[in-house]
């Protein structure tokens, strides 16, 4: 599904050398090297503070306790994405409404956003799912109607644009995940938080280092989540290439789009006018999805569903949702499939996949 071997080699050198660099000043936590990387993604992304975390989910967490959201409070997510923007909220005693999600870009459907919206809600997670962004400005209307804070996941879609402002970067704090598929990825796990908010930039830093700002002083509970030099410096490297690698995905993704248009019977992925998409996955729709996996296992090519159970089914999920069935999750849970997305796929890569998809 993802080629990082191809993706090192071609960086290899600057990858080797940054982090060696790291392993001879033997600063590995914190450090030059992780405000460095801190300061340069800020600048990339347009926005004041950038502070990385251990993983995506810590990230998530850490936006919730730093906008001091209390058990019981009720937030609203997707129920169609991966479990951690969901279990995050269970994990702090909060309350995740799930609410149904578009067919055709696979972003949280906004009409029903409100219909959702109680005197317990507090916050709205949209999740820029696949590499596309959700409606932000919808979203933030209904946020600013309802005096609500709004926290981005944006773990696939980090470099993509909304209205000229970064993903991330437009609600009161966005979330990121540096794990290694990630289209920014490092090698191991990594994650950071993002926002202009000067005030909630110092609390996250604090809760994100055991609720501390100096050193054997706690402020508030938090938690040990940082991200590790040696990550830092090879995001650090890679950071130079996202757009590149940005504008690869668009290139695979308009080389399957033209490829599978002569079939009737598969649904090829959306692009949205407000937002570009940088295709963290290549997600095809077919009521024959079954048939079209078997193709591609027995030529031994690779494929996944993303995501096969709607969150509310899930068993860590069912008590307090046995009732809710949200239509559109349903039916893409049983029709998505995902092909091989990457920055060094080849025209014949894609062509051989295509051809065995549809023979």
């Amino acid at each position: 599904m993802v080629d990082l071997k191809g993706q090192y080699h071609k960086i290899k050198k600057e990858i080797d050398d940054a982090v060696l660099s790291v392993i001879e000043s033997t600063q590995f936590i914190k450090g030059p090297v992780v405000k460095s990387f801190e300061e340069k993604l800020a600048a990339y992304l347009g926005v004041k503070h950038v502070i990385g975390c251990g993983n995506g989910t810590d990230a998530l967490q850490i936006a919730m306790m730093a906008l001091e959201l209390k058990p019981g409070d009720e937030v609203i997510v997707p129920a169609f994405t991966y479990v951690a923007t969901a279990e995050v909220i269970a994990l702090l005693g909060l309350v995740p409404i799930m609410v149904d999600v578009n067919l055709d870009d696979f972003n949280i459907k906004i009409d029903e956003i409100e219909e959702k919206i109680t005197n317990k809600t507090k916050a709205i997670v949209p999740v820029h799912l696949f590499g596309q962004n959700a409606d932000m400005e919808s979203i933030l209307r209904l946020a600013e109607k309802h005096n609500l804070y709004v926290i981005e996941d944006a773990a696939q879609s980090l470099g993509s644009t909304y209205q000229n402002k970064k993903s991330g970067t437009i609600g009161d704090i966005g979330c990121t995940s540096f794990f290694p598929t990630k289209n920014l990825g490092c090698m191991g796990d990594g994650g950071a938080l993002f926002t202009n908010n000067d005030d909630l930039a110092a609390k996250i830093r604090m809760i994100a280092s055991h609720g501390q700002i100096k050193k054997y002083h706690h402020s508030v509970i938090g938690v040990n989540s940082r991200l590790d030099a040696l990550q830092a410096a090879i995001l650090d490297v890679k950071l130079k290439y996202l757009d590149d690698y940005a504008t690869a995905r668009r290139t695979a993704a308009d080389r399957y789009d033209h490829l599978i248009t002569t079939s009737e019977n598969i649904k090829t992925p959306k692009r949205n006018k407000n937002s570009d998409h940088v295709f963290h996955q290549y997600t095809l729709q077919s009521d024959q999805r079954e048939a079209y996996i078997k193709k591609l296992k027995e030529k031994n090519i690779p494929n996944n569903i993303y995501y096969p159970i709607p969150l509310y089914r899930q068993e860590a999920f069912k008590r307090g949702n046995e009732d809710l069935y949200l239509p559109n999750t349903e039916q893409l849970c049983k029709t998505v499939f995902s092909l091989p997305m990457h920055t060094e796929l080849t025209n014949d890569q894609q062509e051989f996949i295509v051809n065995q998809l549809l023979s």
